[in-house]
């Protein structure tokens, strides 16, 4: 399963959920849903757009994770 650490990322830059859709510029729902791992897809303009946002990489945004790791939680 492919997780999206965005709010891991947001955690460890020490930035807010506000200050993060402010910069993405977007829809509150669908950025609250992308931060709490709970979309099924992603555009690769929108991926860019975090990577810009958060200074990072693809890489660091999706992680792929056995199912058992994700049943633990």
């Amino acid at each position: 399963m492919v997780h999206v650490r965005i709010d891991e990322l947001l955690k460890e830059q020490k930035k807010s959920k506000y200050w993060f859709v402010k910069k993405m510029e977007g829809g509150y729902q669908a950025l609250s849903h992308l931060i709490d791992n709970e979309t099924t897809g992603i555009h690769f303009d929108t991926l860019e757009k975090l990577c810009n946002v958060l200074e990072c990489d693809p890489g660091d945004i999706l992680v792929l994770k056995k199912r058992k790791e994700v049943a633990k939680k």
